[in-house]
């Protein structure tokens, strides 16, 4: 809501972001969600929350993306990184990517580069069963 507030602000109004919300509120529209702020992945103190990588093959991950083409068709990739290195190692692109794509791009990956000590996932909604 910021955002609109900020525009308003920069044609002249003066408004603050809880008036924005509820005037669009009143409105019937509907009123975007605040982000949760983002973790981190390790604390100051360099205790470990989430494992850091220490070398190539250490940890991978990967997460898919929804895009949409110029013609309103929607289209997922397979994003798989190597998080040390911080490589791409593979992108698969396709309408329609399921479990089964998941497992040959990463069975393929370790044929080709071996296996990794662990496997990062962000367990979205498309991994819920």
């Amino acid at each position: 809501m910021s955002r609109n507030a900020a525009l308003l602000r920069d044609a002249g109004w003066h408004v603050n972001d809880k008036r924005v919300e509820r005037l669009w509120r009143r409105e019937g529209l509907k009123v975007p969600m605040k982000k949760p702020k983002k973790g981190r992945l390790w604390l100051n103190d360099g205790s470990c929350v989430r494992l850091r990588p220490e070398y190539r093959n250490h940890v991978w991950s990967y997460d898919f993306v929804h895009c949409r083409t110029d013609d309103g068709r929607a289209f997922r990739t397979l994003n798989i990184i190597d998080e040390h290195s911080r490589e791409c190692l593979s992108i698969r692109v396709d309408r329609k990517l399921n479990s089964g794509n998941v497992i040959d791009a990463l069975s393929d990956l370790f044929i080709l580069r071996g296996v990794p000590s662990f496997i990062r996932s962000d367990n979205g909604p498309e991994f819920v069963a």
